[in-house]
């Protein structure tokens, strides 16, 4: 089985990108970073989905002038009035109705990608949505079967095989059809986004030393090296499974173009490590270009002033690039 790259629709020459950009958790830092970003001339339209005031004022509290922003953007209002740092369940309806908003817009050819802000998870679960992040939530709304969560920063690319979860259910997801899925829904991904021409992927095994041959774990041997050995035979430039101990040396990382993780916390603290502040997060596998930060709300940040736009700015840099390159046709299956 052969997993088919998103196809995007074709942007009028002569019409620049058009980027959706939601504010994520009002609370949060998000506000006040995405009125940095319209503040700044690109290269391309800025569509903010949000409350328009509380970007505004978020803005202006940072000694921003807004007055140039002529509020381009789709205006949805908060439930109720948000103080920097203060949750208050009441507006993740408003949080939510922004990211449906921005996927309509995606789907239907309004919007060429979309930039994501953070969001607080935890008030959303509170307020009663089942939200275990952005990919999973952007994947169900836009009916893509398998997204890939894909960090990047500087020339590392860290993927995941799975995202989300508790570390205890992560060897059972871990099966060689859904490991397989991710390997081609990745391999398509750098070559349709980021151009790569035959992309060559490392793999990381799940357990330390990678099984130590089965002493340490039988997953490398029953699962992810079969995998690996049908995704090179599919003609696919991947080798694995590695340790993922040395897997993050300079000889390694020069020799591919993108690590597979098996769990969250394997591959993303080192590239965080890396790179945080200036990261993006990348979700493969929908039918529109995706990017966000690589940070939280940073809620104890929020209104201080001091809240890095870094990893935002390049989110909304690295959009652009997408929504103006030609994507590749999907293989066929």
């Amino acid at each position: 089985m052969s997993v088919s790259s998103p196809v995007s629709r074709s942007r009028p020459p002569e019409r620049p990108p058009v980027i959706a950009l939601t504010a994520g958790e009002p609370a949060g830092i998000g506000p006040e970073l995405a009125a940095r970003l319209l503040k700044e001339c690109w290269p391309g339209r800025v569509v903010l989905i949000g409350d328009h005031g509380l970007v505004r004022s978020r803005g202006i509290d940072l000694g921003l002038d807004m007055s140039p922003w002529a509020g381009d953007g789709i205006e949805i209002p908060m439930r109720v009035a948000s103080r920097p740092g203060q949750l208050d369940r009441r507006n993740a309806a408003y949080v939510i109705e922004t990211l449906e908003r921005a996927v309509q817009g995606c789907l239907c050819g309004e919007f060429d990608a979309l930039v994501t802000g953070p969001v607080h998870k935890g008030i959303l679960n509170d307020a009663g949505y089942p939200f275990t992040g952005h990919t999973e939530f952007l994947a169900q709304a836009s009916s893509s079967p398998l997204p890939v969560m894909l960090l990047v920063g500087g020339a590392l690319r860290v993927a995941l095989a799975t995202t989300h979860l508790p570390l205890r259910e992560v060897p059972d997801s871990i099966t060689a059809e859904r490991l397989q899925r991710v390997l081609e829904v990745l391999h398509d991904g750098l070559r349709t986004q980021f151009l790569i021409g035959n992309p060559r992927i490392a793999v990381l095994g799940l357990n330390p030393h990678a099984g130590e041959g089965g002493h340490l774990g039988r997953e490398e041997i029953e699962i992810i090296a079969p995998v690996v050995e049908a995704c090179a035979h599919q003609g696919m430039d991947v080798r694995g499974p590695l340790p993922a101990d040395t897997a993050f040396t300079h000889d390694v990382l020069s020799g591919v173009d993108a690590v597979l993780a098996m769990y969250h916390d394997q591959g993303l603290p080192v590239l965080k490590h890396q790179s945080f502040g200036a990261a993006v997060n990348v979700t493969l596998g929908l039918p529109f270009s995706r990017t966000s930060v690589d940070h939280g709300t940073a809620l104890t940040l929020a209104g201080t002033g001091r809240a890095d736009a870094g990893s935002f700015n390049a989110a909304l840099r690295l959009a652009l690039r997408f929504a103006t390159r030609p994507r590749c046709m999907p293989r066929a299956s």
